[in-house]
Order: structure tokens, then sequence, then C-alpha cells
């Protein structure tokens, strides 16, 4: 058993995973020494994984594709953000060893947003895309009092049956692409196009001035969507402070203690280039 508090994250991949170097950064911070992990868990085992690392004594775990929902299964209650994402991200081990599942991706980019002041309140919010990290981040979007959430995805019946998950919490409806109207003072690109090198098919109207463009994707070089944004004169911000932010909000849950995001995000950032 290791001495320090034992955390890990568990995917599959997982090597490539930035969450030990972040967690090490808050550790490091706060004079909060703890023994964070990246472990490979076999795609067909998670649950033995995770099992064998709580005996290990682990107090708490992130998880990544593709066990996100695995381990709301695993879990043996569910917190209120998790439920409405249908996803955990976050496992917390309590001191009578129940297991929680959490999801803090939605946190993680409110904290980011916040970070960047970026228009919330009273704001047109466009979302792109419809999978499982949309599904967590929408009501914590409602949380900040929009104007109105649009959802937009290629295919439109997933946009609609999203929004009417949500739509007792907050104006939002659902679209198709095509069907996108008016200008918005946040974009959000939360479509698998950012990995292909493709943008959806998205009208040169989008964007209000002031307007901010977030991909949740990141990388060395911007996005082919942030690259088509900033050709308007907006604001252009990728993905890594959410990745930050969700991180300090798992360690929040773990150890009581808010880690400032923005040194871990600059070591980061420079560590990307």
């Amino acid at each position: 058993m290791s001495e320090s508090p034992l955390y890990a994250v568990f995917g599959h991949p997982v090597a490539h995973s930035k969450s030990p170097m972040i967690h090490a950064g808050f550790a490091a911070q706060l004079g909060d020494p703890v023994c964070y992990e990246a472990r490979l868990a076999p795609v067909d085992d998670f649950p033995g994984c995770w099992r064998a690392f709580m005996a290990e004594g682990g107090l708490g775990a992130n998880v990544t594709v593709p066990f996100k929902q695995e381990a709301a299964a695993l879990a043996d209650r569910l917190s209120e953000r998790a439920r409405l994402a249908g996803a955990v991200n976050t496992l917390i081990v309590t001191e009578d060893n129940t297991v929680v599942g959490d999801n803090t991706d939605g946190a993680g980019l409110l904290l980011d947003l916040e970070r960047l002041g970026a228009p919330l309140a009273g704001a047109r919010i466009l979302v792109l895309g419809a999978g499982g990290a949309v599904r967590g981040v929408i009501d914590p979007l409602l949380e900040t009092g929009p104007a109105e959430l649009v959802i937009a995805n290629r295919t439109v019946e997933k946009a609609t049956a999203l929004a009417e998950l949500f739509n007792a919490r907050g104006r939002v409806c659902g679209c198709g692409f095509e069907a996108i109207d008016g200008r918005f003072d946040l974009v959000i690109n939360a479509t698998s196009a950012s990995l292909a090198g493709a943008l959806p098919p998205l009208p040169e109207t989008l964007f209000n001035e002031g307007a901010l463009a977030y991909d949740m994707m990141y990388g060395a070089a911007p996005t082919v969507f942030l690259e088509w944004a900033q050709a308007f004169g907006v604001h252009c911000v990728d993905g890594l402070g959410m990745l930050v932010g969700q991180a300090a909000e798992s360690w929040y849950q773990w150890r009581g203690t808010r880690p400032d995001t923005t040194p871990v995000l600059d070591a980061l950032r420079a560590d990307l280039r």
C-alpha cells in the first residue's frame, strides 16, 4: 500500500493521459503529496482492476474511455450531475468504503469559461454535437442563466432528444446544423469532427460581436473549428482548460481543497508546445 493517499486514472489506452502531470501539479501547489498513477485496464475487466485498486487502499480515480458507463454501474450511488450526464469520470471512495460516481466535466468547463470571462448569463449559447461529452455539460451551462441554449447536431433526432432531457431546467432546444438560426455569444464545439480535421457545415453568420469560440478538443495547433472561427475576429480557445478544470473538481471531491488551475494549465500548455 502506498504511504501517500492513492489515486489513479483508468483507461484503455491511458499512457497519453495528462492526468498524472495535472494532479502532481496540484499536489505540489497545495503541499498535499498524493500518489497518482495511470493504470491501463483490460477492456473486458475494468471492474476487476477497480476492485484490486481499492484493495490496495485506493481512495479515488478518474475514468476515461472506454469505461465511463461501466464506472457508473460500479458506483454504489451517483451524484446528481453524474445521473444527468449518464456517465462517470470520477470515482470517490468514502470513509465507509462507499463508492460514489461523479461527473466533473461540466464543472470543469464552467471553471474554464469563468476563468476566460465568457458570456454566460443572458447569453445565446450554441453547443455543436450531441454525444456523451455534451450531455455532461448542458445542465451546468443552463444553471448560468443563458437566454437560450441551442444544441445542433448532424443527426437532428439526437439533438432534439438531448434538449428534451433538459427542457425543464432552462430554455434549450435542438436542431440540425443546417437549421442553426441567428448569432451567438458563445459557441462550443463538442463534435468529433476536430479529431478528423473536419468542420461541421456552419453558417458564417454564427457569432455576435465579442463572442467566444470554444473547442473541447485541444492540441499544439488550433483545431479546424478554431482556425475557421479566427477568421471572424472572435476570441478562440481550446479545451485544455476544461481538462485541467475537471481535474481540479475531481481533486476537490477527493481532498476538499481547490487548486489554482492557472499555473498547472500554463505548465501543460508549455509541455504541449
